[in-house]
């Protein structure tokens, strides 16, 4: 949840309005306007519904304090790669798994694979992970923290993809990315048996590469899983209330730009359907099904309620799950109930929708 949190309330105050003009928004469209609500200041109480494991995890994330790194992206790396670490090793606390670093379609991944070995059913399947971290980050420790998990809980192979990261790199870098590893897999598996999934910023780059690979003319994979974020910029109510839910700080005054705040994406058009997915009826149309994950206090839930409904309105499958009382990435904290029901809800998912047959080699 801090993880994402301040490196977006960051993006906004620095980018957000210079980001937004850019796309043709005047300063008079950031007055405030008659359909303003003046909220009351209130306490919030952790959400009823939350289990005793939680609280004490929604204690320790509130005590995490990142400091300003002034433009230093060294720093930043340094400072979220320990958070990363320390994720990690509670990971690896609650399951067994077994890692490889290799290169696939040319690019570095971590190939994740349970300990206990893969069932006969998983033999023919693949998951491949998107890892999150802002764009700028995340490689490396975060990314192993998402695909754990999974590859445990599914009894299942998760590549875990090293894409290039902005500020270096920019947009589409990691759609071309994910989408090199994909195609080489095609290779061995069948394409209904590739998952890709990723949370945060990884849940708008795989929603992305879906639409990035239907460009290069490759078969769609047989599920997604986008978590936190999706192919859209952070809209709704959700935007404005994450930051006073979670962490009780103010709420951003500034109309939410139409496109993401980052420089990864920084000059792309908020109209283009492959980078922003969805704003396009003919590229949702043809998403495979879909599982969205988010807390309440997410500054995504919002965006995902809305994909849920676009991809219903349209004969998508799509699945909506919404965790009360949690916010952003919550599941990278497995030390609660919560968490290991997250990893239950995906590995179900990919389970109901990834064929199991060999692929025919050619």
């Amino acid at each position: 949840m801090t993880h994402f949190r301040a490196a977006y309330v960051d993006f906004i105050q620095k980018y957000g309005l210079r980001m937004a003009m850019s796309v043709g928004l005047s300063l008079a469209t950031f007055q405030a306007s008659a359909q303003d609500v003046k909220v009351p200041a209130l306490t919030l109480p952790p959400s009823s519904l939350l289990s005793p494991e939680a609280v004490k995890v929604i204690t320790r994330q509130q005590a995490i304090r990142p400091p300003d790194f002034a433009g230093d992206i060294v720093a930043a790396r340094t400072f979220w790669g320990s958070y990363n670490d320390a994720r990690l090793a509670e990971m690896r606390a609650h399951f067994r798994t077994g890692t490889q670093r290799t290169i696939i379609g040319g690019v570095s991944v971590d190939l994740v694979t349970p300990a206990e070995g893969i069932p006969s059913h998983n033999a023919h399947r693949i998951l491949i992970n998107v890892h999150g971290g802002a764009f700028l980050w995340g490689a490396g420790s975060g990314a192993l923290v998402e695909a754990i998990p999974i590859a445990a809980t599914m009894h299942v192979k998760v590549v875990t993809v090293d894409y290039r990261l902005a500020p270096e790199h920019h947009y589409p870098a990691a759609s071309q990315d994910i989408t090199a590893v994909y195609a080489a897999l095609l290779k061995d598996y069948t394409p209904g048996n590739i998952g890709i999934y990723g949370c945060s910023a990884g849940g708008i780059i795989a929603a992305q590469s879906i639409a990035w690979i239907k460009k290069e003319g490759l078969p769609r994979p047989g599920a997604l899983g986008t978590f936190c974020g999706t192919g859209s910029s952070y809209q709704g109510d959700s935007a404005y209330l994450s930051d006073p839910l979670t962490s009780g700080a103010a709420r951003k005054e500034a109309e939410l730009p139409r496109t993401l705040a980052t420089s990864y994406m920084e000059g792309i058009a908020p109209d283009d359907p492959v980078a922003y997915p969805l704003i396009s009826d003919k590229q949702l149309a043809g998403f495979p099904p879909v599982l969205q994950i988010a807390g309440s206090r997410d500054f995504a839930a919002s965006i995902l309620t809305w994909q849920h409904r676009r991809l219903s309105g349209l004969g998508v499958a799509s699945d909506l799950q919404i965790f009360d009382g949690l916010g952003h990435a919550f599941f990278m904290w497995p030390d609660m109930p919560e968490s290991l029901e997250a990893y239950r809800l995906i590995a179900h998912f990919f389970d109901r929708h990834l064929g199991t047959e060999a692929a025919e080699h050619r």
